[in-house]
């Protein structure tokens, strides 16, 4: 008599849920996100923790700013990629949400916690080269300036993320009351309320970032334009970018990619998100694997990084290595040159 309840219930179950739309489902785009986000993981964690020791291993000999911002940005990834990340795998693959209401609102924490900070100390990386190379008379007391910088993008990221645990929360769907989602539904009295909140998330993690970068490199650059416009004289004693440092201009060029790399990884996603804002039910018609594709493409931020910083390390190390193999050459040479004066 229990077997053939039970056999009820799971015949009634399972016809329930095949009568769900398909975006309460499981189907194709929760298996593209489950195995995008399992390669995004392993490449994020396997690269952003050699950064992290290759910089502390680094921090012994030289303990420069822009390191210890590195470092932090390393973090910030690992964040991204050991919370988020497993988040979404584990969401993708019971669509419903079954770990309870306090856990929806910690996780919607630090779902966004990461991509405040990595975007913060992209800010800081900005500031901190601005003044390197446009201020240098200023870099009294620069190292102080940096960990106030740094502590500030840690307390704005907690601050930016803090309202995700208020709008959170465990809802039951109407029409299917069994089906529990962790989302913002009923949260806000209006579309408006939620429409501010969207633009004030984009403008904290985008659009003021990419404000602050792009104003901070464009005069990094103009900079530098002008300098190359110099006398004739001085081009020949010097190459227009002699005033800046071998070492300078590497970090300069890193950090460059690095940020460009942020505008492409995440543009895509923020002008979908407007395109929602604007027109909803046009936005709405487009494919969910498509707007799912879209945020996992700005999810690769977090892999680039390391990427970038190691092409930009590991050439530097062969050049390195190409120069003083060079030089031990031509060492030899002259001591058999001399040898053979001798000889003579």
């Amino acid at each position: 008599m229990e077997t053939s309840t039970m056999n009820i219930i799971t015949k009634t179950n399972a016809s329930i849920a095949e009568e769900l739309p398909l975006d309460m489902r499981f189907n194709e785009g929760h298996i593209i996100s489950i195995a995008t986000y399992s390669v995004l993981m392993a490449i994020s964690i396997t690269g952003n923790t050699t950064v992290f020791v290759l910089i502390l291993r680094r921090r012994r000999i030289n303990q420069s700013r822009i390191n210890t911002m590195l470092l932090h940005l390393a973090v910030a990834d690992l964040l991204v990629t050991l919370l988020m990340m497993p988040l979404e795998i584990a969401w993708a693959i019971t669509v419903q949400w079954k770990a309870g209401d306090c856990m929806c609102r910690i996780m919607a924490f630090f779902r966004v916690f990461g991509i405040y900070l990595s975007s913060f100390i992209l800010v800081c990386i900005s500031m901190d080269r601005y003044y390197a190379v446009l201020k240098p008379l200023q870099l009294i007391d620069i190292d102080r300036r940096g960990k106030i910088m740094l502590l500030s993008a840690w307390i704005g990221s907690a601050f930016c993320s803090a309202p995700q645990v208020l709008i959170f929360h465990v809802e039951s769907h109407p029409n299917f009351t069994w089906y529990k989602q962790c989302i913002t539904y009923n949260a806000f009295p209006s579309d408006t309320h939620e429409l501010t909140y969207s633009f004030f998330c984009m403008t904290m993690m985008y659009l003021f970032p990419l404000i602050v970068i792009i104003y901070t490199y464009s005069s990094i650059l103009l900079e530098i334009y002008r300098k190359s416009k110099e006398s004739a004289a001085d081009r020949i004693r010097r190459s227009s970018l002699g005033f800046l440092g071998r070492a300078r201009i590497r970090t300069l060029k890193m950090t460059i990619v690095i940020v460009l790399v942020f505008f492409i990884c995440w543009t895509p996603y923020h002008i979908m998100s407007v395109w929602y804002w604007v027109d909803r039910e046009s936005a709405s018609k487009v494919d969910l694997r498509i707007q799912r594709i879209l945020f996992l493409f700005a999810c690769t931020n977090s892999c680039m990084n390391p990427i970038v910083y190691g092409v930009f390390n590991i050439r530097r190390t062969n050049k390195v290595k190409i120069r003083t193999s060079t030089h031990f050459r031509n060492s030899s040479y002259t001591g058999l040159l001399i040898s053979e004066t001798h000889r003579i």
